[in-house]
């Protein structure tokens, strides 16, 4: 039969990029220095696996059947952006130009890792957008998968009559061409634009 120090140590490796010694660290961290602090986590932890659901209109995190988003009547409901994950709708929201409706798919196509089409709810968010016939602005990462994941979603889109379109890759704000990747550089020229006087 495990020790609590022993069952303590794996419930901490469930954490992403927490090794066997990291989880080791952290246990005795928390039971040596730091014990009010251990009982926080608890707490907060044991509240938050409670009380937070997904909301039913976007897929984020939500105490709420509806989050605080979706409800907001200053939203723009024609534009709705389809985001990775929870973190990612965060940076979209911090440059503070973008004011339309989101769904969060909670990660993206990986066969390899058994993630499909039902496991990221496209069917969720295809009856969102049939009910609001608003363009899809696709933002997921520029990965193998992220890229994988916003070609079946613009086919799916596209093949339902709704206008998709897809954030824009290239060089970064402040960026210096000597210092930016091949890869990069050469999307930033596929992806160039008339300038307009």
């Amino acid at each position: 039969m495990k020790s609590n120090l022993e069952d303590l140590i794996d419930a901490l490796r469930c954490l992403p990029g927490v090794g066997p010694k990291s989880a080791q660290r952290m246990a005795y961290h928390l039971l040596q220095r730091d014990r009010a602090g251990a009982l926080r986590l608890s707490r907060s932890l044991e509240a938050a696996a409670s009380n937070i659901q997904h909301c039913s209109k976007c897929n984020n995190f939500s105490e709420q059947e509806v989050c605080g988003l979706c409800l907001s009547e200053k939203r723009d409901q024609s534009l709705l952006c389809v985001v990775e994950m929870p973190a990612d709708l965060l940076m979209m929201e911090q440059t503070q130009c973008y004011r339309g409706m989101y769904f969060v798919l909670m990660g993206r196509l990986s066969p390899l890792d058994g993630v499909g089409a039902k496991e990221l709810h496209f069917d969720r968010l295809l009856k969102r957008v049939q009910a609001t016939r608003c363009e899809v602005i696709l933002a997921t990462n520029f990965t193998v998968e992220g890229d994988a994941t916003a070609h079946y979603l613009a086919t799916l889109l596209h093949s339902q009559g709704v206008k998709v379109t897809r954030i824009a890759r290239g060089l970064p704000v402040g960026g210096e061409l000597e210092q930016v990747d091949s890869g990069t550089l050469a999307q930033a020229i596929l992806e160039r634009r008339e300038i307009t006087l």
